[in-house]
């Protein structure tokens, strides 16, 4: 399997190749825009301390997660109580193939990490606070959203082709899965033109709050931004325009809410928020569907949150 040593020596093989070319053009068009892709990844990547075996770890832990959440669910509640939701018949073994689904991730992505010749992550204890089948299904639709979003946001990071290739078949599939669970919810298939990246510390902020404790070694190289919650009694719906209290023990050095949506030119839209009273959700619209709420110290006009002006959160906030 290709690796990201691999990538590095192709792009330095390059540059080596250009400089020992007299003057005129070094590469060719299809060479430099090799050279430009593998630089971009490779620094994003190494910005985020990032290897791509970290990026399949990460990947691991969350199909953990997501494996687990299914195991324990299926546990917990028979078909019946599916269906006594207004499910079909059809749509309980879909989701019990989605269950499926994901152990059949952690199973390639397991793989993929010990053919480079490191120790798979393992399984976590968590506590996902479903206590009933709506609960569950709830909280699925949830966490398929968050997959997707995960996989969008880890690409971009990866240098080795084959490594991208399996990522973007997971994709594809969490992808499905988000789909299914919206529709078997009553909820819209497809609420936005586009689905929202997020970075890989951002997703794993929250996915921390399911996790209880993991064993020895299998801890990630990354640690999850303050948690970020609506003020007691508030609803997780809410519409554009309204005014919400968020509340985080990090909240006094934020500047600004942002709700960041696939469907917001750059990502993400701002709004001033004030400790105690929170912030009025911006837009005409955009937002409608699922968002992802963080506190920050900066607004930048270009609509890009990066993880050094997170100060809590994500959140995942519906708006109507």
């Amino acid at each position: 399997m290709p690796s990201f040593i691999k990538t590095a020596g192709l792009v330095a093989g390059l540059i080596a190749a250009a400089s020992a070319l007299p003057a005129v053009p070094k590469l060719n068009g299809s060479q430099m825009k090799m050279y430009e892709f593998s630089k971009r990844q490779n620094a994003a990547a190494a910005a985020a301390g990032l290897t791509d075996v970290d990026i399949l770890q990460f990947a691991l832990t969350l199909e953990w997660l997501e494996s687990s959440f299914y195991q324990q669910g299926f546990a917990q509640f028979p078909a019946s109580d599916f269906t006594a939701l207004g499910l079909t018949q059809q749509q309980v073994t879909d989701l019990l193939g989605v269950g499926t689904s994901e152990q059949a991730h952690v199973s390639l992505l397991q793989s993929a990490i010990a053919q480079a010749g490191v120790k798979p992550v393992e399984p976590c204890t968590y506590n996902f606070g479903f206590t009933d089948a709506k609960s569950m299904v709830a909280t699925a639709a949830v966490l398929e959203n968050i997959g997707v979003s995960a996989y969008l946001g880890g690409g971009p990071l990866i240098s080795s082709g084959s490594i991208l290739s399996t990522a973007a078949s997971i994709l594809t599939i969490e992808a499905r899965h988000q789909t299914f669970v919206r529709v078997a919810t009553a909820a819209a298939a497809a609420p936005g033109a586009f689905d929202t990246a997020l970075s890989p510390k951002q997703v794993f902020s929250l996915a921390a709050p399911f996790i209880t404790s993991c064993p020895e070694g299998s801890n990630l190289i990354l640690t999850a931004f303050p948690a970020l919650t609506m003020a007691a009694g508030a609803s997780a719906v809410a519409t554009v325009g309204q005014t919400i209290n968020l509340e985080s023990s990090a909240s006094s050095s934020a500047q600004f809410c942002a709700f960041t949506n696939g469907n917001i030119v750059g990502g993400t839209a701002f709004s001033a928020f004030t400790p105690g009273s929170g912030c009025t959700i911006p837009g005409q619209g955009e937002l409608a569907g699922i968002a992802y709420v963080n506190l920050v110290s900066q607004a930048p006009l270009s609509g890009v949150i990066t993880d050094d002006i997170i100060v809590a959160g994500p959140m995942v906030l519906q708006i109507s």
